[in-house]
């Protein structure tokens, strides 16, 4: 608790350096001793911190009740009810063992928290939140910087985590972990490292991809997931429209090849299936779920499995059999897949994606913020990149048409998937704040095989 205290006044001065009065929220627990403790450090170096404890001497926690004894030893200024005006505010409300959402003073003192204008520095979490889900049930801190203590949580990457935590730091607080500590939960996709093409090599090295989907009125969703196939350096990519053959060439990528589904040889191809397929796809999902060599299954597929037992069969039958294998569901379609609801799904991402990946046995990315990547036998991933720019029409079909260039390129599923997730995102992060960002221009940028 004392190097938890140190730490975060530390970081409180490197954030808010002309800080003078700083408003300490600390709760009942050991979450609170350290915002104690931090109070303590930051009176002897000249500040004005004011605490205000939901705490009691006689029943606190034994560490915490010391760390108040030395607050008040040095002088530390105790109130009952937050300052009118301060220039920081450190959340030591709540922390990791938190169980129900928070009510009373510490709900009141929340909202004035996220009411002020001064900065907040969050300890260990924002106060509200799910240190394993990233759930908020009820009110919640709104940080601008959280200092995760001794390892990061899950909840910091996904659901409403990304919003509430502002800048995530890390103090593992001098402690090392060995063999004996916890297995880890999860882990971040990190950025690729880069990978040149050898000289000798020629299309055939880097696949063949088929993309099925492009209904009647959705060509547009077919078109996108083929370019971000093409732009991500698929050798060959062929486009089999569900609207009875519209077209025969895209003038604007010439290099895309149109050929009637039942022409292609899906078991020599890695298939991104159902983008943009409306009621049409399932025509071709039986045989696509069952010859295709490498799938890709996005959009209206995942609907029409999770509306019919005997495609749900053909699914796991082909996980059994070994065929690589990327579901790319959004919330809702999770939901549908799992028969539950979009926020039962949401209130538990990793579960809900670990879930769908042990059911078909394959990979799983569960879109949305903070995106969860599972696949049996590998420890789950949370993606760390990606902004509300992605909020638009056509970027998931990007990202299904980056996952299946990565596929025909020989990468295993889940790190092929691991690796297009985060460059989609990434694309995002570097996209000109001024300008709007579209599904195709996300194509071109994010599919590049340069990884940088």
């Amino acid at each position: 608790m004392q190097r938890a205290g140190l730490a975060v006044a530390r970081l409180a001065l490197a954030v808010a350096p002309h800080a003078r009065t700083i408003w300490v929220a600390c709760g009942p627990g050991n979450n609170g001793g350290d915002g104690l403790e931090a109070a303590m450090h930051l009176q002897s170096w000249g500040k004005h911190p004011i605490v205000t404890w939901l705490g009691n001497p006689a029943n606190a926690p034994a560490d915490a009740a010391a760390s108040h004894q030395r607050a008040l030893a040095a002088g530390v200024s105790f109130a009952d009810t937050p300052p009118q005006h301060h220039d920081l505010c450190i959340d030591a409300l709540l922390g990791i063992g938190a169980s129900r959402a928070p009510d009373g003073r510490m709900a009141e003192w929340i909202t004035q928290i996220n009411a002020g204008t001064a900065p907040v520095l969050a300890v260990d979490l924002p106060s509200g939140l799910n240190a394993d889900t990233g759930h908020a049930p009820g009110v919640t801190v709104q940080a601008q910087f959280t200092l995760s203590l001794l390892t990061l949580k899950p909840g910091l990457f996904t659901a409403q985590g990304r919003d509430a935590a502002g800048d995530i730091w890390l103090d593992q607080l001098g402690v090392t972990h060995g063999a004996q500590s916890p297995p880890p939960t999860a882990c971040l996709c990190g950025p690729p490292t880069s990978a040149s093409r050898p000289h000798a090599s020629h299309k055939g090295s880097y696949g063949d991809v088929a993309v099925l989907g492009g209904a009647p009125g959705m060509t547009g969703a077919a078109l996108l997931a083929a370019s971000a196939a093409l732009h991500g350096g698929t050798g060959r990519v062929f486009v089999g429209l569900l609207d009875g053959g519209s077209m025969n060439v895209d003038v604007q990528q010439p290099e895309l090849m149109f050929r009637p589904v039942n022409a292609l040889d899906l078991k020599a191809m890695t298939v991104v299936c159902g983008c943009g397929g409306g009621d049409a796809v399932r025509s071709v999902l039986a045989r696509t779920l069952s010859t295709a060599a490498r799938l890709v299954i996005d959009a209206d597929a995942l609907n029409a499995i999770a509306a019919d037992s005997q495609l749900q069969t053909l699914l796991t039958t082909r996980g059994q059999r070994g065929y690589p294998t990327v579901l790319t569901p959004h919330p809702l379609e999770a939901a549908r897949l799992l028969g539950t609801t979009t926020a039962q799904v949401q209130s538990d991402r990793l579960t809900a994606a670990q879930e769908l990946a042990s059911r078909f046995n394959c990979v799983v990315v569960l879109k949305g913020s903070g995106t969860v990547i599972a696949a049996p036998g590998q420890l789950t991933a949370l993606n760390p990149s990606g902004n509300a720019r992605l909020a638009t029409a056509g970027t998931g079909d990007v990202l299904a048409g980056m996952i299946g260039a990565r596929l025909a390129a020989g990468l295993p599923a889940f790190e092929a998937t691991c690796k297009a997730v985060y460059r989609h995102g990434r694309a995002a992060d570097r996209w000109p704040h001024d300008q709007p960002l579209t599904a195709g221009a996300l194509a071109k940028l994010a599919s590049g095989t340069t990884e940088n």
